[in-house]
């Protein structure tokens, strides 16, 4: 727009032409636009951003000895008004080269200065501190022309061809050199205790790996030998076992063909026996019955009669057990007992009978 200006974030925009403040001989625009009355007022910009010098100067120690010393300086034109109006006074129409020859000037000579103060010694080992010594020694001067310094480095120190760094550095060197021999040999050292460590416990693993071998293989053939003998075994205890279990069911069948021969053959003969034996006995008490019925009167006529049935009483008191389901508890003894029995039921029989018939002929007598 006409008449209206701004300066970029890294300028500073000079207003001439007119009053300003502070009695500054021209007013001063930071980070702003500003209107600006033309032909009457001049607008001219300032550049606020870094720079740089290079210096290479060759400087003589407090020893005498010369040393070529190559260093940078970082710098600017400071940000507050007055900086900035000493600075344009002074560079405006050339500033970079006209800032960088200047400040390399001034840099220079505090340089030569400060190195003349000290030897080599102090400069190889203090670098650092001959860096801030110039820096400090250069800042009163850089402030008076506005411009402020951010960086001052040391590149290198150089004697040329006098060898007297190179010698300051021998014995540093050699130390190095021998400790770098020595951390190589120790290096090596660990390394070959290392790789004896590392066949020894090879040489452990092998020899443990051979041992549980041989035992696993002794297990193997230890069940194989196990297996091998537990066939015959296992088929000579299931042999014996089978013989075990035929003798057993041998005796199971023999006792149980004992109790069919005691139930089938012996218990009925001697049942039969006993009832021949009863059966005779019966007939001999007949005869004997009947001898003395015949010196006897009518009665003994009477018991004749009974006596000629008993036999046929008991007769049919057997016949009446004939097929009966009876079991005998003390062999031939129970049967004994039992044909007993029924004689004896026989007679009991005979005798109601007899006594029967006794009173009937009695009754008739009278």
């Amino acid at each position: 727009m006409l008449g209206y200006h701004v300066p970029r974030p890294d300028e500073a925009m000079l207003v001439s032409g007119g009053s300003a403040k502070d009695n500054a001989p021209f007013r001063v625009i930071i980070g702003r636009g500003a209107w600006v009355v033309p032909f009457f007022r001049k607008v001219s910009y300032l550049s606020l951003a870094m720079y740089e010098a290079e210096i290479r100067e060759r400087c003589v120690t407090k020893q005498a000895i010369q040393l070529d010393v190559r260093a940078v300086i970082a710098f600017k034109i400071a940000n507050d008004t007055a900086s900035i109006v000493n600075a344009a006074q002074r560079f405006l129409s050339e500033q970079e080269q006209e800032m960088s020859i200047l400040t390399g000037r001034i840099f220079s000579g505090h340089l030569r200065s400060i190195v003349g103060s000290m030897t080599v010694e102090e400069i190889i080992r203090e670098r650092q501190r001959l860096a801030d010594e110039v820096l400090l020694a250069s800042k009163v001067e850089m402030g008076n022309i506005g411009l402020s310094v951010d960086s001052f480095q040391i590149q290198s120190i150089d004697d040329g061809d006098l060898g007297y760094i190179n010698a300051l550095a021998a014995p540093h060197n050699a130390a190095v050199q021998r400790d770098a021999q020595i951390a190589q040999a120790q290096a090596a050292q660990r390394a070959a205790e290392a790789e004896q460590e590392s066949l020894r416990k090879q040489a452990e693993y092998q020899r443990e790996t051979a041992v549980l071998t041989a035992q696993y293989q002794h297990d193997i053939d230890k069940a194989n030998a196990e297996a091998a003998q537990a066939g015959p075994l296992a088929e000579a205890i299931a042999k014996q076992e089978v013989l075990t279990a035929q003798a057993e069911q041998a005796r199971k069948e023999a006792d149980l063909r004992e109790q069919q021969l005691q139930s089938e053959v012996v218990k009925p003969a001697q049942a039969e026996a006993d009832r021949v034996r009863i059966l005779a006995e019966a007939e001999a008490d007949r005869t004997r019955i009947q001898a003395e019925a015949a010196a006897s009167h009518n009665r003994i006529a009477l018991d004749q009669l009974l006596i000629e049935q008993l036999p046929e009483i008991v007769k049919q008191a057997s016949q009446g057990l004939h097929g009966a389901n009876l079991t005998v508890l003390n062999g031939p003894e129970g049967v004994g007992e039992l044909v007993n029995g029924m004689v004896g039921q026989g007679l009991t029989v005979f005798n109601s009978l007899q006594k029967a018939l006794s009173n009937n002929t009695d009754d008739n007598a009278g």
